[in-house]
């Protein structure tokens, strides 16, 4: 593998979908290197049979399955909690059909609690998820999304702020425990994303592509607080983060792995309009990374 593609731009797809491979296919041409397949709350799949099907549809092409992805909330007891619980365990204990190294999602947390009051319940499943994961060489990376949660209450995530991962790390402190980081949901809280890649790199074990705009005028006319949404998630190329400085700091900080595009959230290049909005960011953090293609130097 050349030095450009020690970071590879890919993108994310929905695993529980009917057909994840005939996607897979039809997306390759355009030049994604890498994919994340993931599952929203339920894995519903005979993950054997989806790693052989994914391989097949990859092919001889040059593209890789870094991370895969189970969101939920893995820390409470109702049906739907226990179901992601046990997806969690079946992609440790398949991620090798996959060729993946991580898996990413969210913590969970005790609902509708001070984020502190879900540490206890937080140490338990993450350290018996860890020692699994640990067995079998994997890594687990929390996506920093508040999943519309905040300090004080919220259903979904309890790493969504840097004082929260300062929090879980001391709490649990392994090796194989990281981040699924973006700059995006930094963005959402105002935070500066640059300064938290020099200072967070060892544990940024994933990265998604997903940005955000901040809507400064209004937030100037209406607050953060009011019925007008002051920022918004964007697709890369569409927001406000400097892609060619944040690939550039990832490299400083020797990162190696991929940045898997999220998309179907960005406001403008939804619906058909979803793999045009795709294919512009593949490219546009292509061309932040250096070019789509390795030039060698010159004897």
């Amino acid at each position: 593998m050349s030095a450009l593609k020690s970071i590879r731009v890919g993108t994310m797809i929905k695993a529980n979908a009917p057909d994840p491979a005939g996607y897979v296919r039809g997306i390759l041409p355009h030049g994604f290197e890498s994919i994340e397949p993931f599952f929203w709350q339920v894995m519903n799949k005979d993950l054997p049979r989806l790693a052989g099907e994914l391989r097949d549809a990859i092919g001889d092409a040059d593209v890789v399955i870094d991370t895969l992805g189970m969101f939920g909330n893995p820390l409470e007891e109702q049906e739907l909690d226990v179901a992601t619980l046990e997806g969690w365990k079946a992609l440790i204990d398949n991620a090798h059909l996959f060729g993946a190294k991580t898996i990413a999602g969210f913590t969970g947390r005790i609902r509708n609690r001070p984020l502190e009051e879900s540490l206890p319940r937080f140490r338990q499943v993450w350290g018996e998820l860890s020692r699994r994961a640990d067995d079998k060489g994997v890594r687990l990376a929390f996506e920093n999304c508040a999943m519309d949660g905040n300090w004080a209450g919220g259903d979904w995530n309890i790493a969504h702020n840097p004082d929260a991962w300062e929090l879980i790390f001391d709490a649990l402190p392994a090796d194989n425990l990281g981040l699924e980081w973006e700059p995006c949901h930094q963005l959402v809280y105002l935070i500066d994303p640059l300064p938290q890649i020099r200072k967070w790199a060892p544990k940024i074990f994933h990265v998604h592509g997903k940005d955000a705009t901040v809507r400064w005028d209004v937030i100037r006319e209406h607050g953060v607080f009011g019925k007008h949404a002051f920022v918004q998630m964007r697709t890369p190329g569409f927001g406000d983060s400097d892609w060619t400085r944040i690939l550039g700091e990832l490299r400083l900080a020797g990162y190696a792995g991929t940045i898997d595009i999220e998309g179907w959230h960005d406001p403008v290049y939804r619906d058909e309009l979803e793999m045009t909005g795709q294919v512009f960011a593949l490219n546009h953090l292509k061309q932040a990374r250096g070019g789509a293609d390795f030039i060698a130097n010159p004897n």
